[in-house]
């Protein structure tokens, strides 16, 4: 009977564990092996949502298709956060947070960082930089 007790236990254990590594909703972001790239799009866990970003100048543009031609794309943030020479392919990428509508965009070059926080209603989305 204690052994019986004792297995049911950790199964049950198991289970909790499993359901709280599951919970999750943060997409893992794959990047082009190439650090070259003008432009990457990030997924987000909206099914009809992409974020277009230019790894030059950090100008990131909310892409949204549709299956009945409402496709759009509007730019979340218009200000260029590098430019002339030191606007270089590769220099920004975006991680995605446990926030569907929030990512964190990194210069890689002089480790400035930003909240992005996309949405189709304008006074909800912007960028924001973290000091």
């Amino acid at each position: 009977m204690k052994k019986l007790l004792v297995f049911f236990l950790c199964l049950l254990s198991f289970a909790s564990i499993k359901a709280q590594t599951s919970i999750s909703n943060t997409k893992t972001t794959v990047a082009s092996p190439d650090s070259n790239v003008n432009f990457r799009l990030y997924q987000t866990n909206n099914r009809w949502t992409f974020l277009k970003l230019d790894t030059r100048t950090g100008v990131i543009v909310h892409v949204q298709y549709s299956t009945d031609g409402d496709a759009m794309q509007y730019e979340l943030n218009s200000k260029l956060l590098s430019e002339g020479e030191d606007a270089k392919p590769g220099r920004f990428f975006l991680y995605p947070t446990e926030n569907t509508y929030n990512f964190i965009l990194l210069d890689q070059i002089d480790g400035r960082v930003w909240q992005v926080q996309w949405n189709i209603d304008k006074e909800n989305r912007g960028i924001w930089q973290i000091y």
